[in-house]
C-alpha cells in the first residue's frame, strides 16, 4: 500500500512489522523511533529519493530512485533501486558478504552499503514477480534447483559465516532445555532425525556457501536474467540443507501435497546430484528447526508452523520407506 503523502518515510508502519522488530531485536524499539531519521540519512548517503515501501518483515525495504545521472553505483544504467534498512546485526553483515561473493551471478546486485546505517542499496528487479507466480510447480522447481547450483560456493575452513551445524545445534539444544531434555509438542522421532543431521554436519567436510532461505518469494522475475535470488542468509554447510525451505514452501496449498513433495524431491535429486535420502533428511531437519524458531518467536506455547511439521512428517515417512 502506498505511504500517505503527509507521512515521513518510516512512519505509519504496519502493526505486524512493528511487533516483529520489537520481538526480534533487543534494541528494536529504539530503532523504530530512529527509523525516519535513518531513512533521511540514507537518502543523503546514497543520493536517492524514496518511493513506496515493499512488503515488510524483518527489515524496512522500499523502492527508491537514484538522483542525477546513473553512475558507478548503478552499472546497469538504471536509476530504479531498492533500499533495505535493518537493525544492525550479524545476519545483515553476512547477507552483504554473500552478495559481494556472488557479484550478481544468479542474485540481485549489491550496489552499495553502509554498515553504520544498516543499509543496503540494491538493484531493483522488475517485474519482480515471485517464483510461485508460475502455475507449473515442476517448472518452478527446475528454476529453483538450477539457481541453487549457481549459488553454491566451496568455502575454506576459515570463512566467517554462520554454519548450518551451529544453527541446528543451538536451536535444538534450546528446544531440549525448554522441555527438560524432552521434546514437548515436537515428535521425538522427528527431533532425533534433525539432531542426527546437524551433528553429522558439524563433522562434515562439506563447507559450501548456501543461500540459507531459498524459497519461492526469494526468487524474483527480472530483466537482466529471467529469475534472480534475493535475501541470502549466507550460511555454510552441506548442500542438502538448501532443499529444506524450498520443499515446504507452497506445499500444503496444493491439491495433493504428498505427490508434489515426492516430485520435488525427485527433481532436486536429479538436478542437484545429491542422494535422495540426504534431501529427505534435511527436509526433516530444517523444518523441525524452523518450527522450533517459530515456537520461540510466537511465545504462545503451541507449534504454529504446521506447514513445516507436515513437510517434516512427509519426508520422515519416505526416509523410513
Amino acid at each position: 500500500m502506498p505511504m500517505p503523502t503527509d507521512a515521513r518515510p518510516g512512519q505509519n508502519l504496519p502493526a505486524d512489522f512493528i511487533r516483529t522488530i520489537r520481538q526480534t531485536f533487543a534494541d528494536g524499539e529504539q530503532w523504530l523511533r530512529d527509523l525516519p531519521a535513518l531513512l533521511a540519512a540514507c537518502c543523503t548517503r546514497f543520493d536517492v529519493t524514496l518511493g513506496d515501501p515493499l512488503p515488510l518483515s524483518f527489515n524496512y525495504v522500499t523502492t527508491a530512485t537514484l538522483n542525477g545521472a546513473p553512475g558507478a553505483a548503478d552499472p546497469a544504467g538504471h536509476n530504479q533501486v531498492v533500499l533495505k534498512v535493518g537493525v544492525p546485526n550479524p545476519e545483515l553483515l553476512t547477507e552483504v558478504k554473500a552478495l559481494q561473493l556472488y557479484g550478481g551471478a544468479g542474485t540481485v546486485r549489491l550496489l552499495d552499503w553502509d554498515a553504520a546505517l544498516g543499509a543496503l542499496l540494491l538493484e531493483r528487479l522488475q517485474p519482480g514477480l515471485p517464483l510461485n507466480s508460475l502455475p507449473d510447480d515442476a517448472h518452478a522447481t527446475d528454476i529453483a534447483a538450477t539457481l541453487m547450483t549457481r549459488l553454491w560456493r566451496p568455502m575454506p575452513a576459515a570463512h566467517g559465516f554462520h554454519t548450518v551445524a551451529g544453527w541446528g545445534q543451538k536451536g535444538l539444544g534450546a528446544l531440549r532445555r525448554a522441555f527438560d531434555g524432552g521434546t514437548g509438542p515436537f515428535a521425538p522421532g522427528l527431533v532425533a532425525i534433525a539432531e542426527d543431521a546437524f551433528a553429522a554436519a558439524a563433522t562434515s567436510a562439506e563447507n559450501w556457501l548456501l543461500h540459507g532461505d531459498l524459497h519461492h518469494e526469494n526468487v524474483l522475475s527480472a530483466q537482466r536474467e529471467p529469475w534472480l535470488v534475493i535475501d541470502p542468509k549466507g550460511v555454510v554447510g552441506p548442500r542438502g540443507y538448501e532443499c529444506g525451505t524450498y520443499l515446504r514452501n507452497h506445499l500444503l496449498n496444493k491439491a495433493d501435497p504428498a505427490a508434489v513433495l515426492v516430485r520435488r524431491v525427485d527433481q532436486l535429486t536429479e538436478i542437484l546430484g545429491l542422494p535422495r535420502t540426504e534431501i529427505l533428511r534435511w527436509g526433516v531437519a530444517h523444518n523441525v528447526l524452523s518450527a522450533w524458531w517459530g515456537y520461540e518467536d510466537d511465545q504462545a506455547g503451541t507449534v504454529s508452523d504446521m506447514d513445516g511439521i507436515v513437510c517434516a512428517e512427509f519426508c520422515a515417512a519416505h526416509l523410513r520407506a
